[in-house]
């Protein structure tokens, strides 16, 4: 298959790669073969030990207009939409949730319906200034998916995620960093070029580190404070045997840079 026919590109990086949704005709809409590419590039960047970040993009003029609903089985009295979700879209979420590595998104252009919802799935989103997000979903009579009923409360408070998802309207880059929906907007032609740094950036930062606080994150939205005290009581038990913190240890008192290479687990 040509990079041209290909639903997803992979592009290696010295210790992270980047994961291109290819569909730029239909917006980086989402069909059955991209579903099937990109959890498949989610596990394998996952199993890889020299991989030690993820930078999730859209080729063309967006990130992505979420499921693409020209799809055979999508409409009618026998569509099953809970299908489409277990099949591919949950699976997807909880890919980006499990990976334990993290997962920098940059959102150029649109991102609607559920490329919205998994670009909030991801860890860090960096979205260009006049990047366009929605939660459309209102408009042709369903609900928000993919996880988005749970990310955008805990992202944006409840009363913004009530008027997001009900009324459908779209928020820009600049306004989704003000609110905390997003990390950081910037200039959309700088955004690649930003994105790309911070996943640089995250390769040089203890890898066991960086999937305990993925863990520990994704753990206190369901923790009893109690429970999660315990849970860092126990991350903190492993990592301070590790080598990465004995060179963070001795880094700082020697007063240089530490240099982290402890793998992945």
């Amino acid at each position: 298959m040509s990079d041209q026919a290909a639903p997803l590109l992979v592009e290696q990086r010295p210790g992270y790669r980047v994961l291109l949704l290819n569909r730029p005709q239909k917006l980086n809409a989402f069909d059955a073969a991209l579903h099937a590419a990109l959890l498949a590039a989610l596990e394998e960047a996952g199993a890889d030990p020299a991989c030690r970040a993820v930078l999730l993009a859209g080729n063309g003029r967006g990130f992505c207009a979420g499921q693409d609903l020209a799809q055979p089985g999508l409409s009618g009295p026998d569509a099953d939409l809970k299908a489409v979700l277990e099949d591919g879209w949950n699976r997807l979420v909880r890919a980006l949730r499990g990976i334990p590595k993290p997962v920098v998104c940059a959102v150029h252009g649109t991102a609607a319906g559920a490329g919205a919802s998994i670009a909030f799935a991801s860890d860090i989103v960096l979205a260009a200034e006049d990047a366009k997000f929605a939660q459309a979903f209102i408009r042709i009579g369903l609900v928000p998916d993919s996880g988005a009923t749970w990310t955008l409360p805990r992202l944006v408070g409840p009363a913004r995620a009530r008027a997001m998802a009900m009324l459908g309207d779209v928020v820009t880059g600049a306004e989704a960093a003000a609110m905390g929906l997003v990390w950081r907007a910037v200039p959309a032609d700088t955004l690649m070029a930003e994105a790309e740094a911070l996943c640089a950036r995250l390769v040089r930062l203890p890898a066991q580190g960086l999937a305990a606080i993925k863990q520990a994150l994704d753990a206190a939205a369901a923790n009893t404070l109690d429970a999660q005290l315990a849970l860092e009581a126990g991350l903190q038990q492993r990592l301070g045997r590790s080598a990465d913190y004995n060179e963070g240890v001795a880094a700082f008192q020697q007063k240089r840079a530490p240099r982290f290479e402890g793998a992945p687990e």
